[in-house]
């Protein structure tokens, strides 16, 4: 009894002042990787490559500011775990329909990765008004073809926003002769981009001295494709169960009003939470459609019911 009393102090000093333990001694799953009796994981420094590429478009990290930068927002989100893996199971879900509609846009696959830093893959509003994955502001929007208004706001519908951002930077990309560029004038501009380069006599991101957003911008980006097409370089951990499952639907073709789109949804089968999942563009519970116009809506495959 006394030998037993032993161990039960030692164990309870031991988590008493602060000492994890092992996994493999308490037998329990952790987020927080321990070593022997309790060696806490470490925080490292990362190594900046001596080159990266956006868009097949190559940046050497041959200068002081360049290496700062790209250690700044590569160390920012390998150490923002939560938000990371977040990312890394979102990227699992959006990214096929978002690579297919770039492919088909002529639009370079690595812009998926501006969509990440715009939204987190989300529906997002910013304190500006933007909104979507794309953040695509309301005059925009309008100006490119999304309806915009109370009943419906296509800026949260993901093809049609996404086919959106590649149209204005297509445009972008022919104004200012790069995608880097192009990436760039996404947060301040055509206009503003084209300013700033004739006033400082550069022709590339890389060399112009920007406001501390724009500054980031394509180094934000340049670091979420290192870190989610290396994840396990970075420490990230996990398997296939772990992602998020692209979502799959079919499409009805509706040209009418809906005069409930709760009752709309039970007679599909449905409730109104998984059709407003599947269709967040739709902003209340009815659809007013007095021009007749031709609406796709997406429906739950059968294997997401339930789910």
């Amino acid at each position: 009894m006394k030998k037993i009393n032993k161990i039960t102090i030692s164990v309870i000093l031991l988590i008493g002042s602060g000492v994890l333990l092992s996994n493999n001694i308490i037998g329990n799953k952790t987020a927080f990787k321990t070593y022997n009796f309790g060696e806490p994981s470490k925080v490292y420094a990362l190594q900046i490559a001596k080159e990266y590429t956006f868009a097949g478009e190559t940046v050497t990290m041959d200068d002081a500011d360049l290496r700062k930068r790209m250690d700044k927002e590569l160390l920012v989100n390998t150490y923002w775990q939560s938000n990371m893996m977040l990312m890394i199971k979102r990227s699992n879900q959006y990214f096929p329909l978002i690579e297919r509609i770039l492919k088909e846009e002529g639009v370079p696959d690595d812009f998926k990765y501006l969509a990440v830093i715009e939204s987190g893959l989300e529906n997002v509003i910013s304190p500006a008004g933007a909104k979507g994955f794309w953040q695509i502001l309301r005059t925009t929007g309008k100006e490119m073809g999304l309806e915009v208004n109370s009943n419906v706001d296509e800026r949260y519908h993901l093809e049609l926003s996404t086919r959106v951002a590649c149209s204005y930077l297509k445009k972008a990309k022919e104004k200012l002769g790069s995608w880097t560029l192009a990436a760039a004038s996404f947060n301040r501009g055509i206009s503003g981009i084209k300013r700033l380069l004739e006033k400082q006599q550069v022709d590339n991101y890389y060399d112009l001295l920007l406001n501390r957003e724009t500054q980031r911008y394509v180094f934000r980006i340049l670091a979420m494709k290192e870190i989610l097409s290396n994840p396990s370089q970075y420490g990230f951990v996990y398997n296939s169960m772990d992602l998020y499952g692209e979502l799959k639907a079919k499409k009805i073709l509706v040209d009418t009003a809906i005069t409930n789109i709760a009752a709309f949804s039970k007679s599909m089968g449905i409730n109104y939470k998984q059709l407003k999942i599947f269709n967040p563009w739709l902003l209340e519970n009815h659809l007013n459609n007095k021009s007749r116009k031709q609406y796709y809506i997406a429906l739950p495959d059968s294997s997401e019911i339930g789910s």
